[in-house]
C-alpha cells in the first residue's frame, strides 16, 4: 500500500471516530426524560413527610401539655402510685404539662428535632406504661402507642426541612 493510501485510510478512520464522538456528544446534550407527575409528587411527599410528621407530633404534645396545665385535676388520676387528690399528683401533672409544651415547641420549631423526638418518645413511653397500669389495654393506650411510634420514627431521619438546629 502506498504512503498516500495509508494516510487516506487513516484519515477516514479518524473521521469515523470524530463523527462517533460528535454523535456521543449530541446524545449527552439531550434533555433527561421528564419524570411523571406521580414521581414528582412522591419525591415531594418523601422530602416533606418527616417535617409534617414532626409538626403534627408537636401539635399533639402541645395540645395535651396545654390541657394538663389548664386543668391538672382532670389528669391526676393517670399518675401511678399517687392519690388522684394529692398535691403531689397535681405538681407532677403540672411538671408533665410544662415538659410536654417545651418538647412541643422544640419539635415544631425544629430545635434539635431528633433529640426532641427521642425525649418525646421517652415521655410517651412513660404515658403508655402509666395508662397500661391504671386502665389496662384500652383505646387510649393504643392511641398513645401510635403517637409513641411516630416519635420513635422521627428519631431516625437526618434530613428534615424547616429546622433551626441539629
Amino acid at each position: 500500500m502506498s504512503p498516500d493510501a495509508k494516510r487516506s485510510s487513516a484519515g477516514r478512520a479518524s473521521a469515523g471516530r470524530a463523527s462517533a464522538g460528535q454523535a456521543s456528544a449530541r446524545a449527552d446534550r439531550r434533555p433527561a426524560p421528564a419524570h411523571s407527575r406521580g414521581e414528582q409528587a412522591a419525591r415531594l411527599v418523601g422530602d416533606w413527610a418527616p417535617t409534617v410528621a414532626r409538626v403534627l407530633l408537636g401539635l399533639v404534645l402541645a395540645w395535651f401539655g396545654y390541657h394538663e396545665l389548664v386543668q391538672p385535676s382532670l389528669w391526676t388520676g393517670y399518675v401511678p402510685f399517687a392519690s388522684a387528690t394529692s398535691a403531689v399528683a397535681v405538681v407532677l401533672v403540672l411538671a408533665h404539662g410544662w415538659l410536654l409544651l417545651v418538647l412541643a415547641v422544640a419539635t415544631i420549631a425544629g430545635i434539635a428535632p431528633r433529640a426532641a423526638a427521642a425525649a418525646a418518645a421517652g415521655l410517651l413511653l412513660e404515658i403508655v406504661i402509666s395508662l397500661a397500669i391504671t386502665g389496662g389495654l384500652s383505646d387510649l393506650t393504643l392511641r398513645d402507642v401510635g403517637v409513641l411510634g411516630l416519635a420513635v420514627c422521627l428519631t431516625g431521619p437526618s434530613t428534615q426541612r424547616l429546622i433551626l438546629s441539629r
